[in-house]
This record gives structure tokens, sequence and C-alpha cells, in this order.
């Protein structure tokens, strides 16, 4: 198929053009509008985490849920466009996407993609139950529990105009994106009229998180070079560069929800450790459907057991898969690969943010492998004090 390719100052002028008009239309709307206004019918959750941090397992907990339409990082367009800039230069594109896809106009992929498109050109868009079932596609009913692969198989061939038509049909509309490294950033979204965000933080002890990237180096390496600022060249990350950037942004997005946070994000922000959902699943899930006022469901439920009880840690082909694992030795396994020298090396980059998070760091290689001693810390214990801490040290 024949793609047409924009220029990446072309698009960002584009944006920067449309953001302005929209900022300045909500100023004007907001002066007159009546406090006691309505929320939105739909409910829009926004889960924001990074990348290898456990946040498919945690979108397939929402995607296959009957009332949700779910998307799985549809910024990454904006990325693969304009990824000769900078993840900074890129929030206010990534956030203008994730605004239109909330509200169901699903045109701002205009810029990004072949203007001639089916479902199968969205990224990861076989992930999505609500893609994979009517209105989107026959094959599958709403209350199924629907796989990528068979998605795939019947359903890639139809329309893009699907996505938009199945996505108003839908009372909660949830992304999961891996882009954002600065909570500010949202605030407009956050503030918009129009919509009815609240944001899930998913985090992960950047160990395991390291573990889990070393298993996806070359995937990874065009994002690298986006976070890093390298005018488009791709980035192994040994050096744990990109490590360091995204455990800084942990603590930008915590503090800043937690530390006097405006009025606005009251009830609107719930952090998530990804080791506490694998311990606990059932618990934590059911913390998060109450947060974004969801119900639990019996098939839901089993579905739940079944993909966190299955046999050893995936296999380095399904880093990328949500499949039937045993989750709690997924989320300690980089206890027994990974040296004694790389942890004391991402202890030294991540310090903060494995405080912060309430992780403990190990001393010692026999600390590192005794898998008697419990790294996660109670959060009943852990009070979150952080306002002395300097991220840059």
């Amino acid at each position: 198929m024949a793609r047409i390719r924009i220029p990446s100052t072309i698009v960002i002028l584009f944006v920067t053009i449309q953001t302005g008009f929209l900022l300045f239309m909500y100023a004007r709307y907001s002066s007159f509008m009546p406090q006691s206004e309505e929320k939105p019918s739909q409910v829009h959750i926004l889960i924001l985490s990074s990348w290898r941090s456990g946040s498919s397992f945690v979108g397939q907990l929402f995607s296959q849920h009957p009332s949700v339409f779910y998307l799985m990082e549809p910024a990454w367009h904006v990325w693969v466009t304009m990824y000769q800039n900078s993840a900074k230069v890129l929030h206010m594109a990534v956030r203008d996407l994730v605004r239109s896809v909330f509200l169901c106009d699903m045109s701002v992929f205009d810029a990004y993609m072949p203007w001639k498109r089916n479902l199968s050109d969205l990224f990861q868009w076989a992930v999505s139950r609500a893609l994979c079932s009517a209105p989107a596609c026959d094959s599958f009913q709403r209350t199924d529990i629907t796989s990528e692969m068979a998605c795939k198989t019947l359903c890639g061939r139809y329309p893009f105009s699907k996505v938009e038509e199945a996505c108003k049909t839908y009372r909660h509309v949830v992304i999961k994106e891996v882009r954002f490294f600065d909570l500010k950033v949202l605030y407009p979204l956050l503030t918009d009229p129009s919509l009815n965000l609240k944001i899930i933080h998913l985090v992960r002890d950047p160990r395991a998180v390291v573990k889990s990237r070393e298993q996806s180096v070359k995937a990874l390496a065009r994002d690298n070079g986006i976070v890093l600022s390298t005018n488009g060249t791709k980035v192994e990350d040994s050096k744990y560069k990109v490590m360091q950037e995204i455990c800084r942004s942990h603590v930008q997005i915590y503090e800043t929800a937690t530390l006097k946070p405006p009025n606005f994000l009251k009830d609107r922000y719930l952090m998530i450790r990804f080791e506490d959902l694998v311990r606990d699943p059932l618990s934590e899930i059911s913390e998060m459907y109450k947060f974004a006022d969801l119900s639990l469901t019996p098939t839901l439920k089993s579905w739940i057991y079944n993909i966190t009880h299955g046999e050893g840690p995936g296999k380095k082909k399904e880093a990328f898969k949500i499949t039937s694992r045993d989750a709690v030795s997924v989320s300690q396994a980089w206890r027994n690969v990974l040296s004694f020298q790389k942890i004391k090396k991402i202890q030294e980059v991540c310090k903060g943010a494995i405080n912060m998070l309430g992780y403990q760091l190990v001393d010692s290689e026999e600390e590192q492998r005794d898998l008697s001693l419990d790294l996660v810390l109670p959060r009943r214990q852990n009070q979150f004090s952080w306002s002395s801490f300097n991220p840059k040290h």
C-alpha cells in the first residue's frame, strides 16, 4: 500500500496551530461555563506507564471488559512519523492525539497514517477486544475474551472507519501510553470540560524493568533515541541513560500528583505497583475497576486467574505478548538473571525512584539471590515522604 510521507515540520506546525486554537476556545468556553455542569457521559482512563512495566497486561485487564473501548499506545504513530524530535517536543502532539481518541475523533490519525487504511494499519489494533467485536468486527461478541491471533486472522480487513464507530458505542474509553514523562503535560486534559479523565500510574521495580528491556533491545532502540534526543539515531541503552530518564519521570509524576497537587487531581490519580498486582491480582484489579467505575465479571475473574497462574516467566519471543505465565515468577526473575554489577549500576541511576516507589535496595549478591528476602515494601509502611529527594543526584 502506497504511503504519503508528510514532513515532520509540517505536522508539528499543524499540531501547534490546532492546539493553540483548542486552548483559545477552551479559555473562552470555561469563562462562561456553569460550575454545576455535569461531567461527560463517557469515562476516560489513561494508563500511564513506561516500556516493559507490565502495562500491556494491565491494558488487557481493561480491554477484555465488555464496557471498555481500549487502544494500546496510539501515540506510537506520532513517534514513528516524527522520530527525529525529542520526547519533550512531541509531548504536545501526543497529548492532542490522546485527547482526540478519548473523544472518539479518529481523524487525528490522518497526519500519521495512509489515507486509505484498514483496522490493521492501527498499531497493536488486535489487542483491543473492542476492535475484534461488533460493531468493528462481526466475528466476536462483546462478552467474549478475544485473542490477538484470532482477531488478526478474522478482523484485519475491516475499514478504519470502524474504529470511530465502535468507540462511540462504549461508556469507557481506555488508553495505555508510555510516551508521557511529565504529569503537568496532561493538565489541559484534566481540566478539559469535554473529558472525564482519570489516571492510573503503573510502576514497576526498575531492576525488573531492565531485565525485561534486555529481551527487547532492538525493538526499543528507536524509542530510546527519541527519549535521549539523538535526532533520529537509534540507541541501545547499555549505560542506562534511558532508564535514568524513565525513573526520573516516575518520580516527577508521583510527586506532582501527591505533594500539594492541584484540586482538579482529587480522586483522579491512582498509583499501582506491578508487584502488588501479580501477588494479589483480584484485590488490585478490583481497586482499579472501582477507581474506573467498572465491575468485575465472573468471566473476567476466571480469565485473570488463568493468565496469572501459567508456567514459568515467559519466553523471549513473548516479550510483547500477553500469555499465561506465573506472574509472581515474572516479577522476581531479575534477581536470578541479572548480575550484581548490573544491579548496582541500575540502583545508582534509579535510587530515588526505587526508594520512592517502595522497593528495597540490595547491598550484596547474597541479598539479591535470597528470594526469602522480600524487596517489595508493604505500602502501609512506605509513607512516601520524599520532599528532600533531588532527582539530579
